[in-house]
């Protein structure tokens, strides 16, 4: 992992610099912005999501082919639409905020007269946008489908939550992070209260913080990197423009805000470059604010509980002195070599390795506290993970699922096993509306409560993964239905009493409006007794089924779940195989009837009974089934993700555009030059 986090840095800093190059005088002043983006808050931060380092490293390219296309008209045709491309089929989800921030950028520039801009250069860049997005449509259209599915989309009846955060210390934090170095992710000292952990909240340069850009902000008026940041600021402060970046999603995250440090730091080498600009002001003003946290260590605070009194709401002391004096001696540095070598011709040089050595010792500090904190929870996950590929072996075989306990995120991964808890970014979007809908919590984590045992039954969990050390609490906390079965490879082993296959049919139904009545506690216990239909669907299926008598619905206890598994065990399918397609079932039937699979819905599968093509039903608020008729039935589920195949077809015919595209304006280029062209 550390040669390609090189090279990630690498890649940034490489891109930063010809981004730079065209707003510097010298190159040694380009190369000290590269580092001030590089090696910024916002990357160290980061480490800790290493696949985000990629997108800090693409970026600049974009932006730089993007000002190459529009000031250096005749030259690089193509170019913009490669970066475009390049970003998208790198990460769709940042790309998004990517376009917002073009956006944004462009119209600032032009609004400046930065960028010139005719009807035919408004033409070409146009066309260079859609190809690039032609060429990434492999991955922009099916997950564009994708995300019109999830309902993590934002609440259109917040109100006031379009315009304000509900916590004031939101408004600081956010203010806060483009001054003070980053805490650790999941550590906070000062913010005990707003959306701040996991955020990638920084916008913090090495060193220089915002001293000088604001120096240059101070000393440029009307000025395009000024317009550019202040529009960003807005949007950092008011809700629904901050969810813009992420296609309005509803959680809070700041992960956009690698794009305005690369302003920030062309800004910040800018004034450090002009001899007239005053850089001390700035940088004492960034100090007092710094300063002025301290207030948080000494305000009084009141224990809700036992009513006393004392001083400081600071949450980690140690890291909260480590970050103020990180900040403050890089301020420090900063000012003393302005002040002694700033003539000097090789100020940007000494300014560079300062901003290195300071980075350098920040970033070791900074994963350091996250290490070091979470050591007690992750010095056995090496160990873990180890025994885990020796367990894969000795499972028993077959398809279904298992759930663990109070070990490490995603040992399922390791397995090869689907798994109750997860951790992941992705998940099918029905998974979003399935799991609240029992009360189970699902952001970028499935962490069902062991205590839940009846979602245990429903979703075909036939072992149970702890270790030695973890027994006695595991069967303290869990039912009854569980047996010890050994313990194999630093593991132990349970069997799901109540164990259902994957694939099985209800006599009952109930309606949504009476799924939506129910306790929610009990919804898990009620799906095995009864199947979720939509209304439409009921008057379509609902005859193959009987309406769950109300009486059914009070008896929902732990006597009546094992029944309901033994019910469901009866009817279940015989064969249950997943594959590289999707799955493949078979099911006897004594009469027609919906046979239910604990699968997500997805718009990209396809079903298939008998080789016949299939309606699929959504039901349980998620979950698939699908008809069948009475006798032997074999069940085919096949996926594609929706809208692949007519991207595949885009990007395939945008590949031969782009490259003929290209070779035109090249050709034309050598002939207008008198340069002999290649045959």
């Amino acid at each position: 992992m550390v040669p390609l986090l090189v090279l990630k840095f690498a890649v940034a800093g490489g891109g930063a610099y010809r981004y730079l190059c065209r707003y510097v005088r010298r190159s040694d002043h380009a190369v000290l912005g590269a580092c001030l983006y590089a090696f910024s808050g916002f990357s160290i931060y980061n480490v800790f999501f290493n696949h985000f380092i990629d997108v800090v490293a693409l970026f600049p390219w974009m932006l730089w082919a993007l000002d190459e296309t529009l000031y250096e008209q005749e030259e690089h045709y193509g170019l913009f639409a490669f970066w475009v491309g390049v970003n998208l089929l790198n990460n769709y989800f940042f790309f998004i905020g990517q376009v917002l921030f073009l956006v944004i950028y462009f119209i600032c520039k032009l609004t400046t007269k930065d960028f010139p801009m005719n009807v035919r250069l408004f033409v070409r860049l146009a066309f260079e946008s859609l190809l690039g997005a032609a060429l990434g449509f492999v991955l922009l259209w099916p997950a564009v489908l994708s995300i019109l599915q999830n309902p993590r989309t934002i609440d259109l009846s917040s109100g006031w939550g379009f315009l304000t955060y509900s916590k004031v210390q939101q408004y600081l934090a956010i203010l806060l992070s483009w001054i003070l170095p980053p805490d650790s992710p999941y550590i906070t000292s000062i913010w005990s209260e707003g959306i701040i952990k996991w955020t990638s909240m920084s916008a913090y340069l090495p060193l220089c913080s915002l001293a000088g850009a604001a120096a240059y902000w101070q000393a440029k008026h009307g000025d395009s990197k000024k317009r550019i940041v202040g529009t960003c600021a807005v949007f950092a402060l008011v809700p629904i423009l901050n969810s813009a970046f992420y296609a309005l999603n509803s959680s809070y995250y700041a992960r956009w805000y690698y794009m305005p440090v690369l302003v920030l730091a062309a800004m910040t080498v800018n004034a450090l470059e002009d001899h007239n600009t005053d850089l001390d002001s700035p940088a004492r003003g960034i100090s007092w604010l710094m300063i002025a946290t301290v207030a948080f260590a000494v305000v009084p605070v009141k224990d809700s509980d036992t009513g006393s009194w004392s001083l400081g709401v600071l949450k980690n002391p140690g890291q909260y002195c480590a970050v103020l004096g990180f900040g403050l001696l890089g301020l420090l540095v900063y000012r003393a070599l302005c002040q002694k070598w700033r003539a000097d011709r090789r100020f940007a040089q000494r300014m560079t390795a300062a901003v290195l050595v300071f980075a350098c010792v920040f970033s070791m500090v900074h994963i350091g506290i996250g290490k070091f904190g979470q050591w007690h929870t992750d010095s056995d996950l090496v160990e873990q993970d180890t025994n885990a590929l020796l367990l894969k072996n000795d499972l028993p075989e077959g398809d279904y699922r298992i759930d663990t306990y109070k070990i490490h995120d995603n040992i399922g991964m390791w397995l090869d096993k689907s798994c109750l808890q997860y951790f992941g970014s992705t998940a099918a979007p029905s998974i979003l509306s399935f799991y609240p809908g029992l009360g189970v919590k699902r952001d970028v984590r499935s962490e069902p409560e062991i205590t839940n045992y009846a979602l245990r039954g429903l979703l075909s969990v036939e072992y149970l993964i702890t270790t030695p050390e973890k027994r006695e609490s595991f069967e303290d906390e869990a039912d009854a239905g569980w047996t010890y079965l050994a313990d194999v490879d630093g593991y132990t082993l349970y069997h799901n009493d109540n164990y259902v296959p994957m694939g099985f049919t209800y006599d009952y139904y109930v309606t949504k409006a009476t799924y939506e009545a129910s306790v929610k506690t009990l919804r898990s216990n009620l799906l095995l007794r009864a199947l979720v239909l939509e209304d439409e669907d009921v008057k379509a299926y609902g005859q193959y089924l009987t309406e769950l008598p109300d009486a059914m619905l009070d008896d929902l206890h732990y006597d009546s779940y094992t029944q309901d598994c033994a019910d469901r065990r009866a009817h279940s399918c015989s064969v249950f195989q997943m594959n590289n397609a999707g799955f493949h079932a078979e099911i006897t039937l004594e009469k027609q009837n919906l046979v239910f699979f604990s699968v997500p819905y997805d718009d990209g599968f396809t079903a298939y009974v008998n080789g016949e093509k299939a309606d699929i039903l959504r039901v349980d608020e998620g979950l698939m089934a699908v008809l069948c008729p009475a006798g032997a039935s074999s069940i085919d589920f096949v996926y594609q993700a929706a809208g692949l195949s007519a991207s595949r077809v885009v990007t395939a015919v945008a590949i031969p555009v782009w490259v003929v595209y290209v070779a035109y304006f090249v050709r034309r280029k050598r002939r207008s030059t008198g340069a002999p062209a290649e045959e």
